[in-house]
């Protein structure tokens, strides 16, 4: 099946916008009888925690995924870190690498709440006021981008609406036609064209998911820090949580211990002007464009290890800059009971003095979650691919975790981060 560049665009990346995420309701899930035999965990097993093992198996097994990964956290301690494969051609170890997708938006947003904390930033500052918004030559600046804050990028209040006139980073092929440049995209050539668009919404009156603003971001890491993206986010707080194996992930190559991802679907390359159909995994979208808002590779222990950083102030980022990615937006809670933080969903729970966040992420060939629940559990789960021919949805993830979380009657001692983080 040939995936457009149109649907490509509506599933580039999962905004987690699902009922039951972060509420804490759990299922039973379908186990299938297909693959029994070439089922294989990798890492320490630990029987009180055999639930997540199980719910990890049905999940797969049921969806054909040949690589998935989990880590568990509970009270600040990596209690479970397992590698799962469906396939005899796959070994998926605790430390394997997988594109995070979307969970990238939280590291950009640290990293913009890192330079506010250290003087360099205000969120309060319009975008435009740091790098350069210019349109392409004919076209003219729609005026309302002088009250594009950070606060409205990292809150996806900035005005564009991607179920409105799309996803920027899925219009390569639109955007090379416009501006007269060959693909593969510069970040460059993405902010010149958005420039000369219309706004879809009047910033700070709606919320509307947004790649786009979270490229920018990137680009303002850049601006302020006179770093790299990358260079930035690992030097000032990766590097200090003693988190090694991230990386920004190749649209093409494979970083040494990473896996390999799978779809169903093909799709024209975006990666240079042949035209070529290419697995949409691979070439579908560039990578080099999504590095601040879908770029990283992790591990599941890396993303636990990450999430624990939000629950108490250190030296990376104090008390005042936690409290930051919990702010509501200016359009407040929805509907549904939650809102959207600085790079996390948020649910109060609790009558209001607990909090869920979460995120989810997906592109071609990947599906992910990280949660970090109000009663000091967390995980990460990490799969190779986010369609297959059985239909069945990817979000029943949440669900299904949530339902082994629930299910411990007594959670174990053990700490697996002196293991994995040396």
């Amino acid at each position: 099946m040939e995936l457009t560049r149109r649907n490509l665009g509506k599933l580039a990346v999962a905004t987690g916008a699902t009922a039951a995420v972060g509420t804490g309701v759990g299922t039973v899930m379908g186990r299938s009888a297909s693959a029994e035999a070439t089922w294989r965990a990798t890492g320490t097993a630990v029987p009180a925690l055999s639930g997540f093992d199980n719910q990890m198996k049905a999940f797969m097994q049921a969806r054909g995924i040949s690589a998935g990964q989990l880590a568990v956290t509970y009270k600040g301690r990596l209690v479970l870190a397992r590698g799962y494969s469906t396939s005899t051609a796959l070994t998926v170890q605790p430390t394997s690498l997988f594109r995070v997708a979307s969970l990238t938006k939280s590291f950009t947003a640290a990293a913009i709440v890192k330079l506010v904390q250290d003087g360099k930033l205000s969120l309060s500052t319009p975008v435009g006021n740091i790098i350069d918004i210019t349109p392409a030559t004919g076209l003219t600046r729609d005026s309302r981008w002088s009250t594009i804050t950070l606060w409205k990028l990292l809150q996806h209040l900035g005005g564009w609406d991607r179920d409105v006139s799309g996803d920027p980073l899925a219009k390569d092929a639109v955007i090379s036609r416009t501006l007269g440049v060959p693909m593969e995209l510069q970040h460059a050539d993405v902010i010149k064209y958005m420039a000369g668009q219309k706004l879809d919404f009047n910033p700070g009156t709606k919320v509307a998911y947004s790649n786009f603003g979270y490229l920018l971001a990137g680009r303002v890491i850049e601006k302020v820090s006179g770093l790299s993206y990358a260079t930035y986010v690992q030097q000032k707080l990766l590097t200090p949580l003693k988190i090694k194996r991230m990386a920004q992930g190749y649209t093409i190559a494979k970083h040494t211990g990473e896996t390999s991802y799978e779809s169903q679907y093909t799709a024209r390359t975006v990666l240079d002007m042949s035209g070529k159909t290419v697995a949409a995994p691979y070439g579908s979208f560039s990578m080099r464009l999504h590095d601040a808002n879908g770029g990283w590779i992790a591990s599941a222990p890396d993303l636990v290890r990450w999430a624990k950083m939000f629950d108490a102030p250190s030296s990376v980022l104090n008390s005042t800059s936690l409290s930051r990615f919990w702010s509501k937006p200016s359009t407040g809670v929805n509907p549904d009971g939650w809102y959207y933080g600085l790079g996390w969903q948020v649910r109060p729970v609790t009558g209001g003095t607990g909090r869920n966040t979460w995120h989810t992420g997906s592109l071609p060939g990947t599906f992910t979650i990280v949660v970090r629940t109000y009663n000091g559990m967390s995980w990460a789960a990490l799969f190779n691919r986010r369609d297959d021919a059985s239909g069945k949805s990817y979000g029943d993830i949440d669900a299904a975790l949530w339902t082994a979380a629930n299910s411990v009657k007594t959670w174990p001692t053990n700490d697996f981060f002196p293991t994995y983080f040396a």
